[in-house]
């Protein structure tokens, strides 16, 4: 993985010969942390898992929708993205992951939603802006992030009425229809993008129906692809 500096403030980073992300690109980054954190914002000292850590756009927003009291766990595989976020991209995101509310640790978020969703402490909100989008999971029910396994899973890790959150390249109609299937209500699709690149973010909630059951009448919204290649 590499970061190259093309200006003051516009970096990529990339791995072999595929773009990652941007720092002049990051409008659905901010708009799925804004939405994850402003839905939970009410809570008494919400908890909140951001995975991954990117630039660190998704967490700045976050943050700055959360409460005083508020708890952020951010999940980062890769140590040398957080050497970068407390580095030469700090200033992106007003160093967001120096600020006292946020956790960040280097681990697979898998496994910390697993460790949740099997008696841990449960989290309020679960944010998953990772490098690939939904649609691998369209063919891979063992996906670990996106299949149907994995998504009842994430439900058992968040608190009732928690908040899912995920990034999506573009909108993806059949991993919103497996939120459904597994338990969770309120599905909405959001297009923050304009011009060429359409990417999407989805939110569900926890509902409190068993994993399998289906929903009537839950219809996600119409009125975001990144590529911007994450």
């Amino acid at each position: 993985m590499t970061l190259l500096q093309r200006g003051e403030d516009d970096f990529v980073i990339r791995m072999n010969h595929y773009v990652l992300m941007t720092s002049d690109y990051s409008v659905s980054e901010v708009d799925l942390g804004r939405r994850a954190a402003e839905a939970v914002a009410g809570r008494r000292a919400p908890r909140v898992l951001v995975a991954g850590l990117g630039m660190g756009f998704t967490l700045r927003a976050a943050l700055d929708a959360l409460p005083a009291e508020a708890e952020v766990l951010v999940a980062e595989l890769n140590p040398v993205v957080a050497d970068w976020c407390r580095g030469p991209l700090a200033r992106l995101s007003g160093r967001a992951v120096d600020d006292p509310r946020v956790e960040l640790r280097i681990a697979d978020v898998a496994r910390l939603i697993a460790g949740a969703a099997r008696g841990g402490p449960k989290f309020d909100a679960i944010v998953l802006d990772l490098y690939q989008g939904t649609h691998d999971a369209n063919e891979d029910p063992r996906h670990p992030f996106y299949g149907r396994a994995a998504l009842e899973t994430t439900r058992r890790a968040l608190t009732p009425g928690g908040v899912l959150a995920v990034w999506t390249e573009h909108r993806d109609p059949r991993f919103e229809e497996r939120l459904r299937r597994v338990g969770f209500v309120g599905v909405e699709r959001h297009e923050p993008d304009s011009g060429g690149m359409r990417h999407a973010v989805n939110l569900a909630r926890r509902g409190d129906e068993p994993a399998g059951a289906r929903r009537e009448g839950d219809h996600s919204r119409r009125p975001k692809t990144r590529r911007r290649p994450r």
